[in-house]
């Protein structure tokens, strides 16, 4: 089976990690949110991964860089979006920590490649 340049970064791995996560949290959030914060949370967090698998494919560095920069945005929804479901009392305290930690290593790395791909 063919491997993707992008299936080699490890953003995306940890940015693949955070959508099972966000995925194994959500199944136990109330009902009522089915539309709401559970679809804005698994979408966000797909996107992550997403946006960097489309920039892989791009030509210019610039395109790169700006997918690398969607997906950085993305994953600071999904932190938003956590502190909303934390504040609900939708997330146990021990997976919100886990999370949290999960994505500043996260937005990190994001960080470091974008100014990686730029030079």
């Amino acid at each position: 089976m063919y491997i993707y340049s992008f299936e080699k970064l490890e953003v995306w791995k940890l940015s693949k990690e955070l959508v099972l996560d966000i995925y194994r949290i959500t199944k136990s959030f109330p009902k009522e949110e089915q539309f709401g914060l559970i679809n804005q949370l698994r979408r966000a967090a797909v996107s992550v991964s997403s946006n960097l698998a489309e920039g892989s494919s791009r030509l210019t560095v610039k395109d790169k860089a700006h997918f690398t920069m969607i997906a950085f945005s993305s994953s600071i929804e999904v932190i938003n979006q956590l502190i909303i479901a934390n504040d609900l009392n939708y997330v146990d305290e021990k997976d919100y920590t886990i999370i949290r930690e999960k994505l500043s290593l996260l937005t990190k790395k994001l960080n470091a490649y974008h100014k990686a791909q730029l030079g």
